[in-house]
Formats: C-alpha cells, structure tokens, sequence
C-alpha cells in the first residue's frame, strides 16, 4: 500500500480505468482483412490505459491510487504484483471470478502504427459499488483521470463526483465511441484526445503528476513537458516498460 493510503487517502493522483494484458506482435505491416501475415517478435505485457496513465504518474513520483477490476486469474495476480512494485496503491484493485482480465491483442507495425483489438472482460465489472468504497480517495486527491476502456456510465459518475468536489479532472476519451454523454465536457477540467495509445497514456500520466505538483504553472507549460516526457516513452519497446522514471529525466522539467 502506497504513501498516500497510509497517509488517510490523500493521493495525488486517483486513476479509475482499466488494466489489459498486452499480447503484443510486431509485424512488417498490419494484416488486411482475411489475411495471415509473418510477424517477428511477440511479448506480454501490462497495459489498459488507466493503468497505464498510473503508472506513468507513479513513475514520475506521484502518490497514486488506481480504481480498477481484475479477474481472479493468472493475470490479474500478476497485474496486482505490477501495481505494488510500481509504487501503485491496490486498496480499490478488486478481482472477480465473473470474468476474466481484461486482454488487448495489438499487433504493431515497423512504422509505429498498431491495430488493437481488447476484450475488457473483468474492466466491465467495475462499478457504482467501487466507486462508492473508493470515493474518500476520489474526493480527497487532487487530479482523477478517466477514459473510455470500461463503462462510459462509471468514468462519467467517478468525474462528476471528484469535480463536485474541486478535485481537478482529466478524461481521456479513448477508445472513442459514439454519442459521447455531453455531461462528460463540464466535469473535465482537461478534455484530451490521443491516437498514439502508448505515448499518449504516458503524456496523460504526465500531465496528471504536473496538475497535482505544479497546480500553478500554466497548462500550456504543462502540456509541453508531458509531451517530453512521453516523447522518451517511443524510444524504447513496450507500453509501461517504455515509460521513464523521474531520475532518468532532465532536471529542468522538474
């Protein structure tokens, strides 16, 4: 258990979200449909953008806490290990034997680009009951940050009830869906897109560790050093394994 659970749940950084494991091939070129191609690398890995996005902040040195559902399995025990060893509170980690953890089969081209297929399994689980056990650490942290890999209806309640409260708000809307609940603009202090889902999980991380250390520093200022830092996350393989820690970053960003 994290520095912040011990210290009464005052986290700088709340994330509910979702945890993937990542099936990970890499390819010359992304397959067309119908076809069968040679790929040249494949590893397992943690990913789902809210774990992501906590980690990236953890990494960073903020006090973090994630909000998130598991299956009792193999891979969620797993996911649960990664989250302490990373400096992750797991007070509000949940497992369930209803479903299994959530998985994202990605298959990632020589160029960068990727197709990601996700079965959210256990991530779908998550709801109004988690949220209520985790609500002292929503409403008591300073930055919550959602996006669109579990129910739309539990991102949406989790904003509202940490922005009722002044905690600052960051929703990610990704993957994108349709017909997007138009209460999600007025609850999002910072409404941020992303295509890139690696390097731009390790830029919200980012930006959430900046919001809750350095509220008085302009967004714009904010933005720029997220960027950099997960400009650093592209030079290296791997979604969480790519993102930096604060000791290998400049010092000017900090």
């Amino acid at each position: 258990m994290s520095a912040g659970s011990e210290a009464g749940g005052g986290y700088d950084v709340v994330v509910v979200g979702s945890c993937m494991t990542d099936l990970v091939s890499r390819a010359p070129r992304l397959p067309q449909a119908g076809e069968t191609i040679h790929g040249d690398q494949f590893f397992i890995g943690f990913g789902g953008k809210g774990a992501n996005q906590c980690i990236q902040a953890a990494r960073l040195g903020a006090r973090t806490a994630m909000v998130c559902k598991v299956g009792k399995d193999l891979f969620g025990d797993n996911y649960i290990e990664n989250f302490k060893s990373s400096g992750v509170s797991t007070e509000f980690v949940g497992q369930t034997d209803r479903a299994a953890t959530g998985t994202a089969s990605i298959i990632v081209n020589k160029e960068g680009e990727n197709a990601i297929v996700i079965v959210a399994g256990a991530n779908l689980l998550l709801g109004r009951e988690e949220l209520s056990a985790a609500g002292p650490a929503m409403t008591g942290g300073r930055v919550l940050a959602c996006q669109l890999e579990i129910s739309p209806s539990v991102s949406l309640q989790a904003l509202r009830t940490a922005h009722r409260k002044g905690v600052k708000t960051i929703f990610n809307p990704a993957p994108a869906i349709p017909d997007l609940d138009p209460d999600f603009y007025p609850n999002s202090d910072v409404f941020c897109c992303n295509e890139t889902e690696g390097a731009g999980d390790s830029f919200i991380g980012a930006l959430a560790f900046y919001m809750a250390h350095y509220p008085t520093v302009p967004l714009e200022e904010m933005a720029r050093r997220a960027n950099l830092v997960a400009a650093v996350s592209v030079q290296s393989t791997g979604t969480q394994t790519s993102y930096p820690f604060r000791k290998d970053l400049p010092a000017e960003l900090f």
